[in-house]
């Protein structure tokens, strides 16, 4: 008997050996082996399915169609599965010869070789596509690289934001984008492209993307920003381009949004800590043309009053403060109405509820105010009524100034002063007694309307008047002690006779002794006048 392996004609083996030696003829090899399986089975035709399109993309036939869509057998056919594949097959005429041998159907040698290449061009086809995938992502990484270069060299955070949307939309191909960053619990729209987007969105505690982020979008991608699982917005895009129109991202497109949302996120965040750095530094100018401003604006130096000594002093807390003080002397040519008094000396000292800026900001306005207002109606309670309406018609509700203002007559020693609201002035007589100047009204700008009254004082030779803000009395120490009136009376009383600039930074120095490198909670002022002994 003759075997099947010797009835298949020399020629065909011939004509198969070469295919299996060239690159690329896996699918001719398969091709021709399903000839052969034909002829040798004496079947009308065969068409041979893949368990998947991965390997050759199709299906394969030989002989007579037409063949059914799907392996599945049919009426005519024959069904011979195969590892990785299945073989169906039209039977020929009956009395056709089957020359294949084999114990049963599909056993014979020619079978084997069939699975054996299907085997073969499936495990081909796979080494490509690795190869390809392989090849993509280097490609991928590259285009990655280039693209964060790209942004990375962007400092302007809303440029940065158009620049990182259209760059992620060019790289998955998506007809539009949104761009998405977390500010207060709430994601806000920084940049849109392509078509509408949600404007906003809470922030909820899984961090879940609502299905209308872009209106309108069929397929929809968003991946998170993030700088070490720190949340700080969302990276969207919208409909893949696609021959047939727009189609759906693959788990290749998630992965690749997502590396380059972490390239995004270094961006965005060098970005925020450029911006941060910009309004630091330009806060920091504000704070130096206020300081500078307000230096300005306190005394320079005291003025020559023939028997009087007169010291002042400020230390802000902060680099501008809300303390304010001021001298003003008036000469008899200067001062209005009729009178014969000989020289006024007009003393102010002011503390701004707040500190900072807006506290300067106010201390500014007060000065302004009072350098107008004092000439032509002097140092009593019709100044301080026009303060109150000045401020509080030019500041916000819950400012106000604790103030007060006195006017002294060099001749007479006569000290005549409003208290609104400030703290008690201090007079240490000549034989230590002491005398308090008590509050006459309500702070400035506290409310409408408010009436104040005057207090009289005469200063006989060797009297010391202080005035004072609370930063002294209320500077704390490590056990959160006040410093407290009681002390500052003590140390006056102490250094009475001592020249007043040496009594100012006693004061200095008895502050900082007791808040022992505490850092300093409130600006301090204090203003000294004393009448000489031998006035």
């Amino acid at each position: 008997m003759v075997s099947a392996s010797e009835q298949i004609e020399a020629g065909s083996w011939r004509r198969l050996l070469p295919l299996t030696d060239g690159e690329g003829e896996e699918h001719a090899l398969l091709s021709s082996l399903l000839d052969l399986w034909c002829r040798e089975r004496g079947a009308r035709g065969a068409a041979l399915y893949l368990d998947d399109d991965d390997a050759s993309g199709a299906e394969l036939s030989s002989g007579e169609g037409p063949f059914p869509a799907g392996p599945d057998a049919t009426a005519g056919f024959e069904r011979l599965p195969l590892p990785g594949a299945v073989l169906l097959w039209r039977p020929g005429e009956a009395g056709a010869p089957r020359t294949e041998e084999g114990g049963g159907e599909g056993e014979g040698p020619l079978s084997l070789l069939l699975a054996l290449a299907v085997s073969n061009c499936r495990l081909l086809g796979r080494l490509k596509r690795q190869s390809f995938q392989a090849k993509y992502r280097g490609v991928e990484l590259e285009a990655l690289y280039d693209v964060g270069l790209a942004i990375a060299s962007t400092l302007d955070l809303d440029l940065l934001a158009e620049d990182i949307l259209l760059r992620a939309v060019s790289l998955l191909d998506a007809r539009r984008g949104a761009l998405y960053l977390l500010s207060g619990g709430v994601y806000r729209l920084q940049s849109q492209l392509g078509g509408e987007a949600l404007e906003s969105f809470p922030a909820t505690a899984a961090h879940e993307t609502p299905s209308g982020l872009l209106p309108g979008a069929e397929h929809l991608l968003a991946v998170p920003i993030a700088i070490e699982d720190d949340r700080r917005g969302i990276l969207a895009v919208g409909d893949k381009e696609s021959r047939s129109g727009v189609g759906p991202f693959s788990p290749e497109d998630r992965r690749t949004l997502s590396l380059f949302a972490n390239q995004a996120a270094i961006a965005l965040e060098n970005a925020r800590l450029h911006r941060e750095a910009l309004e630091k530094e330009r806060y920091e100018r504000d704070l130096q043309l206020a300081a500078e401003i307000q230096r300005q604006i306190l005394p320079k130096g005291v003025p020559s009053v023939p028997g009087y000594e007169i010291a002042g002093w400020n230390r802000p807390a902060r680099e501008v403060g809300g303390d304010f003080y001021d001298l003003v002397p008036v000469p008899p040519e200067e001062q209005s109405g009729e009178n014969d008094r000989g020289l006024l000396l007009g003393l102010a000292l002011a503390d701004v509820s707040g500190k900072g800026v807006p506290a300067a900001l106010m201390v500014s306005t007060l000065h302004s105010a009072i350098r107008l207002l004092f000439g032509r109606i002097g140092f009593g309670p019709r100044l301080v009524e026009r303060l109150n309406r000045h401020i509080l018609a030019s500041s916000a509700p819950n400012k106000f100034i604790t103030l007060l203002v006195g006017e002294l007559d060099a001749a007479s020693g006569r000290f005549t002063y409003v208290n609104a609201g400030h703290n008690p002035g201090l007079v240490i007589r000549a034989d230590s007694h002491l005398e308090r100047l008590p509050p006459g009204g309500l702070p400035v700008g506290l409310l409408p309307g408010s009436s104040y009254r005057s207090g009289v004082l005469d200063l006989a030779p060797g009297d010391l008047l202080c005035l004072y803000s609370d930063g002294i009395t209320e500077c704390a120490s490590r056990a959160e002690e006040e410093f407290g009136e009681g002390r500052l009376v003590a140390l006056l009383r102490a250094a009475a006779d001592r020249p007043l600039p040496e009594i100012v930074r006693a004061v200095e120095e008895a502050t900082d002794d007791f808040a022992a490198g505490q850092p300093q909670g409130d600006d301090q002022t204090i203003v000294l006048l004393r009448r000489s002994a031998e006035a």
